[in-house]
C-alpha cells in the first residue's frame, strides 16, 4: 500500500490569529466550547 498523507485541517489560534501551517496549533475545550492555542500563546492561557 502506498504512503498517502492525510491532509489535517488548518487551525487558527483563538489568542493571535496564528494558523497551524506556520507554528504548532493545539486543541483544548473551555466551557464546552472547542478553541485552538499556538505554542507562543500557550504560556498567556495557563498563567492567565
Amino acid at each position: 500500500m502506498a504512503n498517502v498523507k492525510k491532509e489535517a485541517p488548518e487551525l487558527e489560534c483563538a489568542n493571535c490569529g496564528t494558523t497551524s501551517e506556520l507554528t504548532p496549533v493545539i486543541t483544548y475545550v473551555h466551557q464546552g466550547e472547542e478553541k485552538h492555542v499556538c505554542m507562543h500563546c500557550l504560556p498567556m492561557l495557563i498563567h492567565g
